[in-house]
């Protein structure tokens, strides 16, 4: 990544001004913990108020400032800017250096100090120094507001799942209430089992929410011991079975033997689980899901086909990340938080493996969790 910083140089000598000048003009510093190259365009003020008519016109990023200047001096300087130029570095240049000074000059937020006389390589070394800290700054800036907005965006897009169901049970309630002023409860029945599917989504995406947060946060105690992943499928498919049996949908698993791998079982329950549920619920009815736990020579697999609804490319592009449903007229009637995918995501992540799909539209959906075995680098430990 490269940048280029203004630096002011700030000095009632020509001299001085003009040294500066040469020995920052071809320089670049490098910062490695950003993989970053800095280069410099250096500006010269001759006096504290030409300064600081450049800071107020085109802020530099770093402001050589010297002490003593005619007129105004450079702590007048400093103590002017003072809360208006918070994204920007001040080094001082002194002559006159002491405690008192630099106690001063700190307070009133500089950075750090520059003794005259000084070399070249003593100016560049504080430039850069200067450079490396304010890059850090910039980058934990840039960090903190992405973290903000992906809060209110997270928060923003819960709130929206939450409000829609709570908006319908709202809405039966009040259909029953005028019923039983009106003496008629024959809709109650209906308007029970729609609100109660409707809080059933919630719970799921509840719980969905807390799987989710748990692996993300590293809160959760994981137990890494050797599971037969064939077994935690087979329990899987079972616990889909009366769903699927109300649609007319064959839910089986090609049982290849023991398939065993270290694993956490929990997380491998939430993976089987989501892939499962999500073949049945987005499958045509009458329709077949096929699971399928491999072993190859350095991984283990577990593949979910479906003969569902299928995606375009570009939907099955934005399939993992969170709150992602796919919306179109063949998936309108399902259910579901937006989580379960971005969950699996994020375990498989956990162990160095990956989580991929192939998808043809109308014709279905194969989705494969990989893990590399415990024995590979990057396997779980």
């Amino acid at each position: 990544m490269e940048h280029t910083f203004r630096v002011l140089v700030t000095d009632d000598e020509p001299g001085m001004r003009d040294g500066t000048v040469r020995a920052l003009s071809r320089f670049t510093a490098r910062v490695e913990e950003l993989d970053a190259t800095v280069a410099f365009v250096v500006e010269t003020a001759s006096s504290g108020e030409e300064a600081l008519e450049i800071v107020e016109a085109r802020r530099p990023d770093i402001l050589l400032l010297d002490y003593k200047l005619p007129g105004i001096s450079g702590l007048d300087v400093l103590a002017r800017l003072q809360g208006r130029a918070s994204d920007m570095i001040t080094v001082m240049i002194t002559a006159y250096a002491s405690l008192e000074t630099a106690i001063t000059a700190t307070k009133q937020g500089a950075f750090d100090f520059l003794t005259k006389p000084f070399t070249p390589q003593e100016l560049r070394a504080t430039v850069r120094k200067a450079t490396n800290q304010l890059l850090l700054v910039r980058e934990a800036q840039r960090l903190a507001e992405e973290k903000r907005r992906v809060r209110f965006e997270f928060i923003s897009v819960l709130a929206h799942e939450l409000k829609a169901p709570l908006n319908a049970v709202e809405g039966y309630l009040d259909l029953m209430l005028a019923g039983l002023r009106a003496g008629d409860t024959a809709g109650f029945e209906h308007a029970l089992a729609r609100s109660q599917a409707r809080i059933q989504g919630m719970r799921k995406l509840i719980v969905d929410l807390l799987d989710m947060t748990r692996i993300e946060s590293g809160a959760a105690v994981r137990e890494l011991a050797e599971h037969d992943l064939t077994e935690l499928a087979r329990a899987a498919v079972e616990g889909q079975a009366p769903l699927a049996a109300q649609r007319g949908i064959r839910v089986r698993l090609e049982d290849a033997g023991p398939v065993t791998a270290v694993v956490d079982r929990g997380e491998l329950e939430i993976v089987l689980s989501n892939l499962v549920s999500n073949a049945v619920k987005y499958n045509r009815d009458h329709g077949e899901v096929v699971v399928r736990v491999l072993r190859d020579r350095d991984a283990v697999r577990v593949e979910v086909d479906d003969t569902g609804v299928g995606m375009t490319d570009e939907e099955t592009a934005r399939l993992f990340n969170d709150f992602v449903r796919i919306r179109n007229r063949k998936t309108a009637g399902v259910e579901g938080s937006g989580l379960g995918l971005s969950t699996v995501r994020k375990i498989a992540l956990l162990y160095g493996g990956q989580v991929t799909v192939r998808s043809v539209q109308d014709v279905g959906s194969t989705f494969a969790f990989a893990i590399p075995r415990a024995d590979e680098p990057g396997g779980p430990q």
